[in-house]
């Protein structure tokens, strides 16, 4: 048999505990919850797809909001997009993957060339001369109504594997 201040006390502890998990989840999920989650990539809508030329890279710039908590930040950021003779479009990291330099459109050369250490890549991509661990990086991008989607991704630099940070 229980006594009456053991029944008072069995209580009080369960009521306190339950309010205690009432607050505990919800502080929780707001504070632990966000860090275990991925982050959310979005389309960037570049423009249209016809003011590409075929087989003249473009570089494209675009605004890109990073939120974090309650923290906001705008930069400027760009892709490299090269319009192919059968309408597709292959949009390229404007970062070498040597060093993350940004690299240029040699229109003489018909070649990409980074600055930095003297890596050369073709139009496709490839590595064609300098210390550059693999080719430029490709990002996701699709072509709807006419208009140029792009999902932007950063990668690691100075691996031979793509790695996405």
């Amino acid at each position: 048999m229980i006594s009456r201040r053991g029944f008072f006390e069995t209580v009080i502890a369960v009521v306190a505990g339950a309010v205690g998990l009432g607050l505990f989840i919800p502080l929780a999920g707001y504070t632990i919850l966000p860090a275990l989650q991925r982050k959310k990539k979005n389309w960037v809508d570049l423009g249209l797809v016809d003011k590409l030329q075929p087989n003249q890279p473009q570089q494209l710039d675009f605004l890109v909001t990073k939120t974090d908590g309650w923290y906001k930040t705008s930069s400027e950021q760009g892709v490299w997009a090269v319009r192919h003779p059968d309408e597709t479009v292959t949009a390229y990291s404007p970062r070498c993957p040597h060093l993350g330099c940004a690299y240029h459109w040699d229109t003489d050369a018909q070649k990409f060339g980074c600055p930095c250490h003297g890596s050369v890549f073709s139009m496709d991509g490839e590595v064609l001369a300098g210390p550059s661990p693999r080719p430029l990086d490709t990002l996701p991008a699709k072509i709807e109504d006419g208009r140029l989607l792009v999902m932007y991704e950063q990668f690691r630099a100075g691996t031979k594997q793509k790695i996405e940070i």
